[in-house]
């Protein structure tokens, strides 16, 4: 009997290495895969960073051109603004006096297509 009982404490020793043995492994494969989780997360934002930083690149380039042809149409515009302005202020008077001139001074006539009933 003693035998047996010592065989059977052996087993349940034996049982309970292999069960702390299954249990360690099982948090290494926890960690590993938390630590792969986390390279590749890390690869992922650096992939990201690196695929932004290009298309920031890109939009610099093509934007830099229109930036230029931009602020060029804006200075035509203004230019021609000013023109425009200064135009109205010289012929300001003049149009005026035109205008004046034919609201005040009315010759009354009769339209050439007007028919006389008879």
């Amino acid at each position: 009997m003693a035998s047996q009982s010592q065989g059977i404490q052996q087993l349940l020793q034996a049982e309970k290495r292999a069960a702390e043995k299954v249990a360690d492994a099982r948090k290494r494969k926890a960690r590993r895969l938390k630590q792969a989780k986390e390279e590749a997360q890390m690869e992922v934002e650096q992939y990201r960073r690196e695929r932004e930083q290009e298309f920031q690149n890109k939009q610099q380039a093509a934007m830099g051109s229109q930036g230029n042809l931009s602020a060029e149409v804006e200075q035509a515009t203004w230019r021609q603004v000013q023109g425009m302005q200064s135009s109205q202020q010289r012929n300001r008077e003049r149009v005026l006096a035109q205008l004046l001139g034919m609201v005040c001074n009315v010759r009354p006539q009769v339209h050439p297509n007007y028919r006389i009933a008879a």
